[in-house]
C-alpha cells in the first residue's frame, strides 16, 4: 500500500458522510491524434450539488490515475484530460471534512494526499489536459493546474482560488503553481484581491486572458471543441505559446502589493493571506517541490487554527442558515405579491422601488409630499435603468418594460388602492410613521402587507393604533440597499403568520439574506454597532485620544474604523439611533455629547481627506470636549469587546434572535464583518471575552472552533 493510499485511507475513516466523487475514466479517439483518455469527475448528483474532494474522491482520481498512468506508460494512450459533469468542473476540498479534524498529523494528512494526486498529473508519460467546463473553485482550479495546458467554457460564471477568504491557502499547488503559470502579479490578484474582496469570482474570458486557460471555447459544444483542440495540439498543429514569466523585480513588487492589500483588509488579523504570500514569494526560483512542501505546512496550521473553523461556520451560515430562514412560518402561508407601492421618494426610498422593481418585475408606484420629490425619486429610478442598459446588464426591451412599470403620485388612495404590499422608508420619528400607517389603512385592500423600514423603532407601536396591526411587518434593509444582503424581518407583537411569511416570500425573491427579529430597539445589526462605537465614542469622551482609540480595533480586521463607519450612516443617524437605545437601555448607551455637537455643527464626519487618508477634522477637533482619563489600545479593546460580548449576551437571553448564529449571520451581510470573526461570537469565544463576561461560551466546542479531543 503506497503513503499516498495509506493517507487517504486513514482520513476516509475520519470523515464517514463524505459525499464521494467518482474519476469514470474512457477512452475517446481523437481525428489524426489517436486513443486519449478521459477522466469525468462526477459525484453522480446535480449541478445544485457541486462535486467536491474529500479523501474518498482523491483516493478514487488517484486510482483513475494508476490506469491512464499504466495506459501511457505502455504507449496505449496519446494524452489523457480531466473534466467534469454538466455545469460543474469541481469546486475544491469537502469543507464538511476539514471541520472534522482534530489534530495537526491529520490536517497535515490532507494536504499531502491532495499534492500526491494532483502532481501525478504533470509526470505521466503524455500530455495531460484540464477542461474547465464548468464551476471551479480551490481544488477544482489546482487539479487543473497540475497538467500540462488548460481549455475553459465561455460559459463559466465562477472560477477562484477562494482560500484566503475562508482562511486557508490554495494548498494543493496553487500558491506555487499560479505564480510560475502566470506571474506574480496576476497571481496575486486571483488568490489575494479577488478573495479578500469577497471572493470575487471570475468569467471563462478572464480566466482565458489571464493566461490560466489556453484556449476559450464556447459553452454549448465546449467539450467537442476542447478534444479538437487536443488533438491538434497533439499533432503539432498548434503550439501553445505562454509569455515568460518575470522573476526579476517585478516578483517582489507583486508580493509586497499583495501584503499591502492584505493589511488594507485584515490588518494582519487573520493569517491566511500573509502564509500565501510567503510562499508564493518563495515560489519565485520555480521549486515547486519546496512549493508544496510550504503549502502542506501552511494548509495543516490554518486548519488547526481559529480563523479558518470561523471562515467555514461563516461560509456555512450565509450559504445554508441564510437560505433556509429559522422561525419563517410555512411560505404556503404567504400571499401573491403584484404591486409594490413605496411611501418616500428619498433616495433609500428609491433605492427600495428600484430593487422591487429588478426582482419582482411588477408595478412599482411611489408616493411624497410634492410633485417634485416624487419625479426626482422616479428619475433616480429611470437613470439606474439607463445605466444598466448602458452596461449591458439589460436589453432595451426590458428598460422599457422596467422603466413603464414605475411611476409616482401625490395621492395614496390611487396609488395604492390596489397594491399588495406597501413599504415606508420615511423619516425615523415614531408620530409620522404612525401618520402614514393610519393614512395608509384608509386606503389599501384588506390583504395588503404593510412593511416599515425603520432601523431602530418599535414596530408594535407603530402599528398599535391600526384596526389591522396583524398586517404590519419590520422590512428593515442596509444601506447601500443593492449591495448588502441582509435584511431583518421584524415581527411585532400582533404580525400574523400571513403578514410574515410574505415577508419572506417577498425577500427571497429580492435576493436577500432575511433574519427573523424580535421587535425589539435598534433590533440587531444596529444593537450592536452603536454599542460597539458607542464605547469607542465613549473612551473618546473621557479623554482618550481619538487616534488610539481608533487603532484600538484594528486587529479584529474590520472593514472599516468606527468613526470612518458613523461618516458612512451619518453622524445624524448614529445620534438618532444611540438616542432611542439610550431611551430603552440607559444603563448601557448614553448620548455622546460630542457626537451631538458635532451633528449641531452640521459635520458629515470626523475626518477630512484632504491628503487622500482620513486626517482628523480640526474644526471637529475643536469641538470635542474630553476628560482626562487616557487608555491604552488594550484597555480599549477589552473594553469594547466586553461591551459587545454582554450585548449580544443580553440580546440573546431576550430571545431578539433564535441563536448566536443569527447575530453572526446579521453582522456578515448586513455590516460586512469579516468570515475570520465568524462574525463576532467565535471571536468572542476564541479570545476568552464570552465566558470572562457572561460566564459561558456562545457556540459549543467544535462549533467554529476546533473539535474537543
Amino acid at each position: 500500500m503506497s503513503t499516498t493510499t495509506e493517507l487517504l485511507k486513514g482520513a476516509a475513516e475520519l470523515f464517514p458522510d463524505e459525499v464521494v466523487t467518482q474519476a469514470h475514466v474512457r477512452h475517446l479517439d481523437l481525428p489524426g491524434a489517436g486513443r486519449f483518455a478521459l477522466i469525468t469527475l462526477d459525484n453522480g448528483l446535480d449541478h445544485t450539488k457541486p462535486t467536491t474532494f474529500g479523501p474518498q474522491s482523491l483516493a478514487n482520481l488517484d486510482k483513475a490515475i494508476d490506469q491512464v498512468e499504466a495506459e501511457a506508460a505502455a504507449g496505449d494512450i496519446v494524452g489523457a484530460g480531466i473534466t467534469g459533469k454538466p455545469f460543474i468542473f469541481a469546486v475544491g476540498a469537502d469543507l464538511k471534512g476539514v471541520e472534522l479534524l482534530k489534530k495537526h498529523e491529520e490536517a497535515l494528512a490532507i494536504g499531502k494526499g491532495g499534492h500526491d494526486v494532483f502532481k501525478r498529473l504533470s509526470s505521466l508519460a503524455v500530455p495531460t489536459f484540464a477542461y474547465y467546463n464548468g464551476a471551479a473553485m480551490g481544488g477544482g482550479v489546482e487539479v487543473g493546474l497540475h497538467c500540462t495546458y488548460r481549455t475553459v467554457s465561455k460559459a463559466i460564471p465562477a472560477f477562484s482560488l477562494p482560500e484566503v477568504f475562508l482562511g486557508l491557502v490554495p494548498g494543493w499547488g496553487g500558491c506555487a503553481l499560479l505564480p510560475n503559470l502566470i506571474g506574480a502579479d496576476r497571481a496575486v490578484s486571483v488568490i489575494i484581491e479577488n478573495s479578500l474582496n469577497q471572493n470575487k469570482q471570475l468569467r471563462g474570458k478572464q480566466v482565458f486572458d489571464l493566461g490560466i486557460a489556453d484556449a476559450l471555447f464556447d459553452g454549448a459544444d465546449f467539450l467537442e471543441q476542447s478534444l479538437l483542440w487536443t488533438a491538434s495540439v497533439l499533432k503539432g498543429e498548434t503550439e501553445v505559446v505562454r509569455p515568460e514569466v518575470d522573476r526579476g523585480e517585478a516578483w517582489d513588487q507583486a508580493i509586497e502589493r499583495g501584503r499591502a492589500f492584505a493589511d488594507s483588509k485584515v490588518h494582519g488579523a487573520a493569517p491566511a493571506a500573509y502564509r500565501a504570500l510567503e510562499i508564493m514569494a518563495a515560489a519565485k526560483n520555480g521549486d515547486l517541490r519546496q512549493g508544496f512542501d510550504a503549502e502542506d505546512q501552511a494548509l495543516a496550521d490554518l486548519i488547526m487554527g481559529g480563523e479558518l473553523r470561523s471562515g467555514i461556520y461563516a461560509f456555512n451560515l450565509v450559504q445554508k442558515r441564510g437560505k433556509r430562514p429559522v422561525g419563517a412560518p410555512d411560505r404556503s402561508l404567504a400571499r401573491p405579491v403584484n404591486k409594490v407601492g413605496v411611501v418616500g421618494a428619498g433616495l433609500m426610498a428609491s433605492q427600495l422601488a428600484l430593487l422591487f422593481l429588478r426582482r419582482l418585475e411588477v408595478p412599482v408606484v411611489l408616493t411624497d409630499i410634492d410633485q417634485e420629490r416624487v419625479d426626482k425619486g422616479v428619475a433616480y429610478v429611470h437613470g439606474e435603468i439607463d445605466k444598466l442598459l448602458l452596461k449591458g446588464r439589460i436589453n432595451q426591451d426590458k428598460a422599457n418594460r422596467l422603466k413603464a412599470s414605475v411611476t409616482g403620485s401625490l395621492d395614496k388612495a390611487a396609488a395604492f388602492g390596489d397594491a399588495d404590499f406597501v413599504i415606508e422608508a420615511v423619516f425615523e420619528e415614531m408620530g409620522v410613521k404612525q401618520q402614514v400607517f393610519a393614512e395608509l389603512e384608509a386606503v389599501v385592500p384588506e390583504h395588503t402587507i404593510l412593511a416599515t423600514n425603520t432601523s431602530s423603532l418599535s414596530v408594535t407601536e407603530m402599528a398599535s393604533k391600526l384596526k389591522h396591526p396583524e398586517r404590519v411587518v419590520g422590512f428593515h434593509f442596509f444601506n447601500p440597499v443593492a449591495i448588502l444582503p441582509l435584511l431583518e424581518i421584524v415581527r411585532g407583537e400582533r404580525t400574523d403568520d400571513a403578514a410574515l411569511a410574505t415577508a419572506f416570500g417577498v425577500a427571497k425573491k429580492l435576493k436577500k439574506t432575511a433574519v427573523l427579529v424580535k421587535d425589539a430597539p435598534a433590533f440587531v445589526v444596529n444593537r450592536i454597532l452603536v454599542r460597539f462605537m458607542g464605547e469607542i465614542q465613549n473612551v473618546i469622551d473621557e479623554g482618550t485620544p481619538v487616534a488610539v482609540a481608533e487603532k484600538a480595533v484594528e486587529p479584529l480586521g474590520l472593514p472599516m474604523s468606527p468613526l470612518v463607519l458613523l461618516e458612512l450612516v451619518g453622524p445624524a443617524i448614529g445620534l438618532h439611533v444611540s438616542e432611542t437605545l439610550a431611551a430603552a437601555f440607559p444603563d448601557r448607551f448614553k448620548v455622546s455629547p460630542n457626537l451631538a455637537a458635532v451633528v449641531k455643527a452640521g459635520k458629515r464626519g470626523f475626518y477630512v481627506y484632504d491628503s487622500g487618508k482620513p486626517e482628523l477634522d480640526p474644526e471637529v477637533a475643536a469641538l470635542l470636549v474630553q476628560g482626562d482619563s487616557v487608555l491604552t489600545e488594550e484597555q480599549v479593546r477589552a473594553r469594547v469587546l466586553d461591551a459587545i460580548a454582554q450585548e449580544i449576551g443580553l440580546m440573546l437571553d431576550e430571545g431578539v434572535v433564535a441563536e448566536a448564529q443569527d447575530i453572526d449571520l446579521c453582522l456578515i451581510t448586513g455590516a460586512g464583518w469579516p468570515f475570520h470573526l465568524g462574525g463576532v461570537t467565535p471571536y468572542l469565544d476564541r479570545e476568552g471575552v464570552s465566558e470572562r463576561v457572561i460566564g459561558r461560551r456562545f457556540l459549543p466546542q467544535g462549533v467554529a472552533s476546533v473539535p474537543a479531543q
